[in-house]
């Protein structure tokens, strides 16, 4: 394979996601700044699953008929714009309403790049990419604070939300350089987009999830990865400052040593591609990121601290690495962003529902109590995903094979 359009792709991911860490960073800041409240920045992070809810019905019937390079190219333009706004305002309605709409915008961008990576990557090496996808996003997670205190430092959190804005038209243009995919073989279509055509299109993934309910299960199982972590997430920093009495630069650091475990997890990922299975991948990190939540869990000294984030962190990056080609090599095409943007409603309610049910009980019951209590359920679901990964009579879905979409 010609790694040529697969690093552009990368440099165009790795501009925008190193941008967004700097936009969130500072939009914290700014609404910190305008209201003083704690809990007016907490309903920044309630704000991208009530997003995905308001899109995910719809968005999917969108994705697989129109041309996805363009299409990713017009959201960044689009979440470029309102991000420059943000700088200009102070109102905290206006705020929310232009943070939300820049949600909106995400939740569509992520299924699209999905379904152009699938097309732009060979099966062969996409476990490969995935890993360098990975690679990228977690040094974004080290760098994008870095470099967001740095600009804090040289101006202020506006001037970092105004150069995010001219990062995503960066992103933009280097997306715009790709190969358009659908000029030839793929139907793109200017059809209109009804109310029964998202029904008919609810129909289609109804019949393929019946038809090939291991791919489903798999995927609902995986979300449940992403659902447990969210909500323990929001724990995370009241956890490290409260319980174990880390101060924000100790707190700091510990996020540094999570970045450094996912790179690192990224990069034994990539140089070891062709050695391990999907299905390895999945089982370990299902497995072992909960391990990695409850040494935390348990923790009563940093660096029992850092070794549970260290973990968790390295052993997400085998489980992000193996679901994502999986999905990839077993999903059509023509039906994957309808596919996760159904399903992803599911997980934008597990999500919602789950954050909001640990953060009463820890406000009730206290925050590590609710914290081991939420690791042990989370290994429970770690110990069912490897018995579904590892069943022997479904080793066929972790080999290079795509079935159709009627099953």
């Amino acid at each position: 394979m010609k790694w040529k359009n697969p690093l552009l792709l990368l440099l165009g991911i790795g501009v925008s996601n190193l941008g967004a860490w700097v936009y969130l960073i500072a939009l914290n800041l700014i609404v910190l700044d305008i209201t003083g409240s704690p809990l007016a920045v907490s309903v920044l992070y309630v704000l991208i699953p009530v997003a995905t809810l308001c899109t995910n019905l719809w968005s999917g019937s969108f994705i697989d008929r129109l041309n996805k390079r363009n299409l990713m190219t017009f959201l960044d333009l689009i979440r470029a714009s309102f991000i420059f706004s943000l700088s200009l305002m102070d109102s905290l309605t206006l705020i929310y309403i232009m943070v939300f709409i820049i949600n909106m915008a995400s939740s569509i961008f992520e299924p699209t790049s999905l379904v152009y990576m699938t097309k732009l990557i060979p099966k062969g090496n996409r476990q490969k990419f995935n890993a360098l996808r990975n690679f990228i996003n977690s040094s974004g997670f080290i760098l994008g604070p870095s470099i967001a205190g740095l600009l804090f430092m040289i101006g202020s959190p506006y001037l970092a939300i105004q150069l995010n804005a001219l990062a995503l038209c960066l992103s933009a243009i280097i997306i715009l350089i790709l190969p358009n995919l659908e000029l030839r073989s793929e139907r793109v279509t200017t059809e209109k987009v009804s109310i029964r055509m998202i029904k008919n299109d609810l129909g289609e993934i109804l019949r393929f999830s019946k038809s090939n309910v291991y791919i489903t299960l798999v995927y609902v199982l995986f979300s449940g990865i992403t659902v447990f972590m969210t909500a323990l997430d929001s724990l995370e920093a009241a956890f490290a400052t409260d319980v174990l009495s880390l101060s924000e630069s100790a707190y700091g650091f510990l996020v540094s040593i999570a970045g450094i475990g996912i790179i690192t997890g990224s990069l034994t990922n990539a140089l070891f591609a062709d050695r391990l299975k999907l299905n390895v991948l999945i089982g370990f990190g299902a497995l072992f990121t909960p391990v990695g939540y409850l040494i935390f869990a348990f923790s009563h000294q940093f660096i029992w601290a850092s070794i549970g984030f260290f973990t968790l962190t390295f052993a997400l990056s085998f489980a992000n690495t193996g679901f994502l080609t999986f999905y990839q090599n077993n999903v059509p095409v023509n039906i994957m962003g309808r596919f996760s943007s159904v399903l992803g409603i599911l997980e934008a309610l597990l999500i919602i529902v789950f954050t909001a049910a640990v953060g009463v009980f820890a406000e009730l019951l206290g925050i590590r109590p609710i914290y081991v209590i939420g690791s042990f359920s989370f290994l429970i679901l770690g110990f069912i995903i490897n018995l579904v990964v590892f069943d022997k009579s479904k080793k066929d879905f972790y080999i290079e094979k795509i079935p159709s979409s009627n099953g």
